[in-house]
């Protein structure tokens, strides 16, 4: 499991790097203009990657947010991985909020399935079903299981998982990202009540998503 924990996710040092370097070059040519819009881009992409400590709620039962965003579902839908109706709080990203997933409670990492698909809007019903997406199967306490998918969306070209099977990690772990994208889908064992309603805004790792009833 490999944990990036220096302010800015390493996933996006290249992007960085590369952006910092073009900015660079522009101004040794002299182009200004070039130049200006270069170093707002590379602003922007370091805005992008930014990844904070967090710190998770004195509960040590609440589920905690794996994403920051907006939610945009609270409903029974079937798990990608059991089939069965399960309660899903939905959590869709824009281009402003932090992009790096976190632990929504603490156990091991059950099975992770990667599934390729299309990069249509990632707040659209069909993102869960047709988009690429990464499925996260954890094993809490008491043997309860919990599902994790991160959706690819529009802009979104990657997904990243730092988790692998087996993984033991605590509530509020980072263990992946979505680069410019888009969406996390949390399944909730039975006897679960979420905290949140569709609107709601959230923060990885620091925001009660549910509770056991």
């Amino acid at each position: 499991m490999r944990q990036p924990s220096i302010g800015v996710s390493l996933e996006g040092l290249p992007y960085i790097y590369l952006s910092a370097f073009t900015t660079l070059c522009s101004a040794l040519l002299g182009s200004w203009v070039i130049t200006f819009i270069l170093l707002c881009l590379t602003a922007f992409v370091g805005y992008f990657f930014r990844d904070p400590e967090r710190v998770a709620p004195e509960d040590i039962d609440a589920v905690v947010s794996p994403a920051d965003g907006k939610v945009i579902k609270v409903e029974y839908i079937e798990d990608p991985l059991s089939g069965e109706k399960r309660q899903c709080i939905a959590i869709f990203m824009n281009v402003f909020n932090v992009h790096v997933n976190r632990m929504p409670v603490s156990g091991k990492i059950e099975r992770i399935r990667y599934i390729p698909g299309k990069f249509i809007n990632a707040d659209f019903d069909k993102a869960s079903t047709d988009n690429e997406r990464n499925v996260v199967e954890i094993i809490g306490k008491g043997n309860q299981r919990f599902t994790m998918v991160q959706i690819a969306g529009l802009i979104a070209r990657r997904i990243v998982c730092w988790a692998e099977k087996g993984d033991k990690l605590k509530r509020g772990d980072r263990y992946g990202l979505i680069k410019f994208g888009s969406r996390v889908d949390l399944y909730l064992p039975e006897g679960y009540e979420p905290l949140v309603g569709v609107g709601d805004k959230t923060v990885a790792g620091e925001t009660a998503l549910a509770k056991k009833s």
